[in-house]
Parts: C-alpha cells; structure tokens; sequence
C-alpha cells in the first residue's frame, strides 16, 4: 500500500464570505471531520482575485479528498473548473441568487446539514461538464469551463446590466430590471455557427455544414431549469454527454411574446402534460429554435458580450463550446434521486 493509500480523508470548504454564514459552515464541516475520522479540513475563502479555482486547487495539493463549496453560481462554476477531471467530489451547499446548479440537480436548497453530511457519506453522481474557448476582438483566447449555461447576446448584456445591489436584496427577480434596460435598443446580430452532432445523431463535424443566422442570443446549456420553475430547455440534462443550444431570434413585433410563451408557457406548463405536449408539437415557432450537439462553434463579425453561470465574462468574436461527460464527481445525499437527471 502506499502513503495516499494510508493517509485520512480530508475535506475542504471553499466559501464566498459575502454570500453565506461562513463560521456556521466552518464548524459544521470541522464537526463532521471529526466525526468521521478525517484530517482536519481546510477552510479557505474566495476573494475578487480568485472567486475559486486557485484556492481549489491548492486545496488539492494539500491532500483535499472533498471539496464543499458554499457560495453563488460563479463560486460553483470556479470550483468545479478546477476540479473537472480530477474525480475528487464537490458537494454543493446552496447559498447564492440562482442556485442553478443546485436546482437542476434537484439537491436541498434550504439544508446546508444535508448537504455537508452528503459531503461525508452522500452518493456520488458524474455530471457533464461543458467548455467554453473564447476568443477577443485582439485574437487572445481562454478557456473556461461552464456548469449551467454559456450565452453570448442579449442575456449576456442583461447580467451584466444587472444592479448588484439590488441583486442581494431582492435575488434572482433583479435579473427583470437588467432585462429591461438590455431590451431598450437591443439589436440582433449575425452569428455563423457550426455543430458537432451526437454519435448517435449521425453525420460527422467535416459533413455538418455552416449555419447563419441573425439573433438576439444563443445559449449553450449543460443544463435547462432556471428558478421559479421556468424550464428553458425542457430536455437538457446534465448527464447525458451533450449540450442543448437555444438560438433565439425574435421577429417582428410579437417576437418576444414568443419567446416567453415558449420559455414560460410551453416550456415549463404545457409540457407537464400529455395533451400540452401535443399542443407544443404541433406549434409552429420560430423565435426560439434548439439544438442537441456535442459541441458547437460560434462566431460573430463584431464582439458580443458573453456569459458563463451567470457572470459576465467580457465580450468575444467567437465562442467554442464543447462537453466533457462526467467530468465532475457530485456529492448528493444517500438515496437521492438521480433517474431524473
């Protein structure tokens, strides 16, 4: 046997102090460490400087066998990006705006116990983990990686327009007033894009030909609930090893009556049910239009904003985005249902 054989377990909490109770978190984790026998945690803080990733991945170095991460959708996305592929578990307690992650994984929002324990001796669940290479208007690329969703257009523009304040008093709903303000003067733009189809879909990335379209948005789910019940893309699921795209284009006056009642009415009623599922596949609409892929490469002649979970990441001439099925190990509670993921 060797060392890493014989060493204890270890957690780690990676926590965003604006954003949850971070001593009532520090002595849970420490309290079930004990408990269970491991080593003592490491309690580390995000910052402006690293929302994430850099204290991740030192944890890691120390010896973190699991990782909790407390904190809103970005804090998320930044632990996961450095955990993708390392197969050590993140466990997710609840503590943002969206909790979007958290909702499409169905997990307790209102239980940080739950979920701590789930940390100790929950299950654990491999969940999709999409890519997004961007590049700038001066040729400089990065690469991110993306939990929920990655979007470039008009929903970009609308988190970006988004009063901070008022987003910490009233949550999720202030996301209304940057729609609002992204929607007066908004104008569509030309995207051409190119999909990479899933094996089980046929044809091949040299035989897929190139598409334009002129658009107020695309989005590049891994995942489709957002809160309050709203089903965006209604078959997403975050372990199937595909993205879900969502090409939304608006015409005409009504265009964005559409949309909502595609999003809200179609998307998150009607399709509950047998008889409304009928009535959606019989309409004929073309506001939204949504795509199953493996990946998908996007360009733009000028930049557009983007956004990865909900933060704003700058603007970009083109937006790649690619898939690594289960490339992140999850922490849920023992027995959770996992058939509907």
């Amino acid at each position: 046997m060797t060392s890493a054989d014989t060493a204890p377990k270890r957690a780690a909490l990676v926590y965003n102090p604006s954003k949850t109770d971070g001593a009532d978190l520090r002595a849970r984790v420490t309290t079930h460490s004990a408990h269970a026998g491991w080593a003592p945690p490491l309690l580390l803080e995000t910052t402006v400087e690293d929302p994430g990733q850099g204290v991740t991945r030192w944890a890691l170095s120390e010896g973190a066998t699991t990782v909790l991460v407390a904190g809103g959708d970005g804090t998320v996305r930044a632990v996961a990006e450095a955990l993708d592929g390392t197969g050590i578990p993140l466990a997710i307690v609840p503590s943002g705006t969206g909790n979007l992650l958290a909702r499409n994984l169905l997990l307790p929002l209102a239980s940080p116990e739950a979920m701590v324990t789930a940390a100790f001796e929950g299950d654990r669940v491999p969940v999709d983990v999409g890519i997004a290479r961007l590049r700038r208007a001066d040729g400089e690329t990065e690469e991110h990686a993306f939990v929920v969703m990655a979007g470039m257009g008009l929903d970009a523009a609308m988190i970006a327009n988004t009063n901070s304040g008022l987003k910490k008093s009233v949550g999720w709903v202030a996301y209304v007033d940057g729609a609002a303000r992204s929607l007066i003067g908004a104008e569509p733009f030309r995207i051409v894009y190119h999909v990479d189809p899933r094996p089980d879909q046929g044809g091949s990335r040299t035989t897929t030909r190139l598409h334009s379209a002129k658009v107020h948005s695309i989005l590049v789910a891994n995942c489709g609930a957002l809160p309050a019940g709203i089903a965006l893309i209604p078959d997403a699921s975050i372990t199937d090893g595909s993205l879900d795209v969502a090409i939304i284009q608006p015409t005409g006056p009504f265009g964005w009556f559409g949309v909502w009642r595609k999003v809200w009415w179609d998307n998150s009623v009607l399709r509950r049910f047998r008889a409304g599922r009928r009535i959606v596949e019989r309409r004929k609409d073309s506001s939204i239009r949504f795509l199953q892929v493996a990946g998908i490469e996007t360009a733009t002649p000028a930049p557009q904003p983007v956004e990865l979970d909900g933060d704003p990441f700058g603007e970009a001439v083109r937006m790649d985005c690619a898939v690594h099925p289960g490339g992140l190990l999850v922490a849920v509670p023992r027995g959770h249902p996992t058939a509907a993921l």
